[in-house]
């Protein structure tokens, strides 16, 4: 399969995919999220493959969902193309091979989400984090709302997620979001370095420990998922969320009405 929405590349056993639509930050469009899940599927078939580092080609990690393919959503639509990503979520968390992100730069919305779904976070200095769901009128998806939470626990999560207001990666660090904060520079070397250091474990002991741990810690995700593609359906059609876009594109601070 070609890619036209993700760049792929194979160090020795290492594996990365870069997201790569920069002009719109590398906002997960549709066709990237399939090309992504085609991807892991593909590396999760490959025996050569130990580790999987996912980033964001050029300037940004990933500025979220596409807001310019969401403003028209008529009722159920929205539901629909949340139940789409379900299988691309489920393969990072049952892939039986570790998944590191290497956080370039801005991770928003669906983007700041999808690094919690990798069990490494590793952060440039110049990264930030913001769950901007609330900006626009709509509620966390990708699955956050079940794992800001348990990373860094509830009241914290709800702060994220109600004010909406970006973090750096040394704060993201703090909080317990990423694993270490490195200088730009040297972001993807410092990230190969972990991932060679993964390689040389035994790949069987780590992909079950993930296994376990995920079923453990996540037996009651796809329940979250299906509420939340309910609840985000809804908000697709408020006039809230027509205003938050809106305001994006405007680039103006929205004046929201609560309908």
């Amino acid at each position: 399969m070609n890619y036209n929405y993700i760049l792929e590349e194979k160090q020795g056993n290492i594996y990365i995919i870069r997201l790569n639509k920069p002009e719109v930050r590398n906002a997960l469009i549709m066709d990237m999220r399939l090309e992504l899940l085609h991807a892991l599927e593909k590396a999760e078939l490959d025996d050569e493959i130990k580790c999987i580092i996912l980033t964001g080609h050029d300037k940004a990690f990933s500025a979220g969902g596409d807001l310019s393919a969401l403003k028209d959503l008529k009722p159920l639509e929205g539901r629909k193309r949340l139940q789409k990503s379900f299988p691309l979520l489920m393969k990072i968390l049952e892939i039986e091979k570790p998944i590191i992100a290497a956080v370039n730069g801005a991770a928003a919305g669906a983007g700041f989400s999808l690094t919690l779904l990798c069990d490494l976070i590793i952060a440039s200095e110049e990264a930030f984090f913001v769950q901007s769901f609330v900006n626009v009128g709509l509620i966390p998806d990708f699955a956050a709302i079940h794992f800001l939470p348990l990373l860094i626990g509830p009241h914290r999560a709800r702060e994220l997620m109600f004010l909406g207001e970006r973090i750096t990666a040394f704060e993201a660090e703090r909080l317990g979001i990423v694993n270490r904060v490195v200088p730009g520079e040297i972001l993807l070397q410092e990230t190969i370095h972990i991932a060679e250091k993964l390689t040389r474990k035994s790949g069987i002991s780590i992909g079950i420990t993930k296994k376990i741990m995920n079923q453990h810690l996540h037996k009651d995700l796809k329940l979250l998922l299906e509420l939340e593609a309910q609840g985000q359906d809804i908000c697709f059609q408020t006039a809230d969320f027509k205003e938050g876009v809106k305001a994006f594109f405007d680039k103006r601070d929205p004046n929201f009405i609560g309908k």
